[in-house]
């Protein structure tokens, strides 16, 4: 390998392993010292200025989440802890590759993100509307981001980067699946589930531990637009879900969710036939069935988008006690880059923005910096322990240990993973009509990319269902059987 062609970190030192982060055995937590990741994270968080790197274009609303149902065997999240009460939220729902002036009715996964003002302090469910994503390892986000924005030369969105991204990804399939189907192209905000999409922790009172995926359904119906539909309304009202969502809220239609978890025992992961921490994967219901926790409600418009919308900031880290994280790799990732992008984006005290601040009081010895405008904490003491009566820990909420084990090290993701199954069932859950829709989406999507790369892809669309491929190859005139061959 030549200098020329040989991957460095940004001091020039060359890169071993540019496909996997190092954890703790082979499904483990991401380790803090992989500081390869850490780097390309912290430079990816200051590509762009002033918007999103990603989510920029987005619509939010206040509203309430009312638990319906009795969930305290499984956490004891005060949120969760009576039938019947009341929590405020902010939801701000966005597409993920647009920047912020892009139209609402293209083809993109949408942003589905809740922040619960509980009375232990803010809990963000930061999540999409597809259940799963295109990667699995936070090494790869960088890369996949990259691919679906714009091209380094002519700085438009290019299906090739996509596609050649895509093929040399095969755990990208089962998402490329829920994007290029309906559901990729929803006819509202309102008109859409959200998923957390992640695996996350419960505990309750006895310090049992339980994975969690939380899923929002809508009330008001799925509904999606076809791609004609999605292509005329960009061109004619390119703001139409913002605009849905405000007029229908303000017009007293307050748009609702039933909020679900599926719950697995903590024992359960060491031997289900996925891995229950891969971004890529859904849990079966027939499996882990939906439990219904509460109803989400939006009912009221900001008084100013800039000020609640655009300075909105939602961290999967703003968790409360009863609710964790897993060693999800995306996840554990995701803990630290967003607050990350908020202190570069709207300076180290975005905690203190009315949307973002807590209902109850923060006691915090953070002190300083850019656009401090409160009385930082006055003469109180700045370090801990102190003498002087400063906030002291709560031994009370810690949550319960997380068994892990394994060698650290960089491990290959993509060994022994089905990233096939998923995706054709999902294909074979679908009605005649949705699959026709389906393949005609990829047909158009893939066309104008070089034949090289459909050739590459279609043996991933054949690994989930041959009838897939066929239907596919005959739309791009290939021979499957040659292809595949």
């Amino acid at each position: 390998m030549t200098d020329r062609n040989r991957l460095t970190n940004a001091a020039g030192a060359p890169v071993a392993d540019n496909q996997n982060s190092k954890t703790a055995g082979p499904r483990g937590p991401v380790l803090m010292e992989d500081y390869h990741l850490l780097e390309r994270m912290a430079h990816f968080n200051r590509e762009r200025i002033p918007e999103r790197v990603v989510h920029a274009k987005g619509a939010g609303a206040y509203g309430t989440f009312r638990v319906t149902a009795d969930i305290t065997d499984y956490s004891r999240a005060s949120v969760f802890s009576t039938v019947g009460k009341e929590t405020p939220v902010f939801v701000r729902f966005s597409t993920v590759a647009g920047e912020k002036g892009s139209a609402d009715s293209v083809r993109d996964p949408r942003g589905f993100a809740v922040k619960f003002y509980t009375d232990e302090g803010n809990w963000d469910l930061v999540g999409n509307n597809t259940p799963v994503f295109f990667i699995r390892d936070p090494l790869k986000f960088q890369d996949f981001i990259h691919s679906q924005k714009r091209h380094p030369r002519t700085g438009m969105r290019d299906n090739t980067m996509q596609w050649d991204f895509w093929s040399l990804s095969p755990e990208s399939l089962h998402q490329v699946v829920w994007l290029l189907g309906d559901r990729g192209l929803p006819a509202s905000f309102r008109n859409m589930n959200g998923y957390g999409s992640h695996t996350f922790s419960f505990w309750n009172e006895r310090g049992e531990r339980f994975w969690v995926k939380f899923h929002i359904k809508t009330r008001q119906g799925i509904r999606c637009l076809t791609e004609a539909q999605g292509a005329t309304i960009a061109g004619e009202t390119p703001d139409y879900h913002t605009q849905d969502l405000f007029a229908a809220i303000e017009d007293g239609d307050y748009p609702k969710w039933t909020v679900y978890v599926q719950i697995m025992p903590e024992a359960d992961a060491e031997s289900y036939h996925v891995n229950p921490f891969d971004l890529t994967k859904v849990w079966p219901h027939a499996d882990y069935p939906l439990i219904e926790v509460g109803e989400l409600e939006l009912n009221r418009n900001p008084d100013n988008y800039f000020a609640e919308v655009e300075q909105a900031a939602f961290e999967p880290s703003n968790l409360v006690p009863g609710i964790g994280a897993s060693p999800d790799r995306m996840l554990q990732a995701r803990l630290m880059s967003y607050a990350d992008a908020h202190r570069y984006r709207l300076g180290v005290n975005y905690a203190h923005i009315p949307v973002n601040r807590p209902r109850v009081e923060a006691h915090t010895y953070h002190r300083d910096g850019y656009m401090r405008t409160d009385g930082n904490y006055g003469a109180a003491p700045n370090y801990e322990p102190n003498s002087f009566g400063g906030p002291q820990e709560d031994p009370s909420v810690a949550e319960p240990p997380l068994r892990i084990s394994g060698d650290a090290g960089r491990y290959d993701h993509r060994e022994g993973n089905d990233d096939y199954t998923q995706a054709g069932e999902l294909y074979r859950l679908m009605s005649a009509d949705e699959k026709d829709r389906l393949v005609s989406n990829i047909v158009g999507h893939i066309g104008v990319v070089p034949v090289e790369i459909q050739r590459r892809q279609l043996p991933h669309f054949h690994r989930a269902d041959p009838e897939l491929a066929r239907r596919i190859a005959e739309g791009l005139g290939l021979d499957v059987d040659a292809v595949v061959a």
